[in-house]
């Protein structure tokens, strides 16, 4: 049981374990939702990102105004410019903005799913194989969306986001069943 416990020292995680299950399936859920629907998943998706883009580059160029004589202003004035404009294009073209998020998107699931697996086996938490799992899925949809692109981008998104949210929950469920499992060894349950 020592290698079991030794990722809850202070047994601070044991009582929470419902938190973890909760949270598991509410991502199992989420994920449900948006492989059912992913090019609403993809459009939302791009829209958010344009929208907070757009505003926040409107409020970084009215910031800029607050700051008079700051010596650096112009490198803020020009970022927030750019956001504003790269925001604005966004909304205005989402399929472009889709393809250009679906590059962007498949360097995330690449860079996170390598990392996820190397987190794992180091770290090695109760049923990391899971999460070692989840890693590898994640790295192999970043292959699938460089190598499908640019002709899939308004539906990959949305279907890679959802199977990432799924198995992202099924690793927190794992999680929460072990949580529960040294809760009921250790009596505290």
């Amino acid at each position: 049981m020592n290698s079991q416990t030794s990722f809850d020292k202070t047994g601070k995680l044991r009582p929470k374990w419902g938190w973890f299950l909760a949270l598991g399936i509410s991502l199992l859920l989420l994920g449900a939702v948006a492989l059912i629907v992913p090019w609403l998943t993809t459009l939302t998706s791009v829209l958010v990102f344009g929208w907070l883009l757009l505003f926040g580059g409107v409020l970084e160029v009215v910031a800029v105004f607050w700051t008079k004589g700051w010596r650096d202003i112009l490198l803020h004035l020009f970022g927030g410019i750019l956001s504003t404009v790269v925001g604005a294009l966004i909304v205005v073209h989402p399929d472009a903005g889709a393809l250009g998020l679906t590059l962007l998107l498949a360097t995330l699931f690449l860079a996170g799913g390598l990392f996820r697996i190397g987190a794992a086996v180091v770290l090695r938490l109760p049923n990391w194989g899971w999460a070692v799992v989840g890693g590898i899925v994640t790295t192999l949809l970043g292959v699938i969306i460089w190598r499908t692109s640019p002709f899939s981008a308004l539906w990959v998104i949305g279907m890679f986001v959802a199977i990432e949210l799924m198995f992202r929950g099924w690793a927190w469920v794992m999680f929460a069943v072990a949580a529960r499992e040294i809760s009921k060894a250790a009596g505290s349950v």
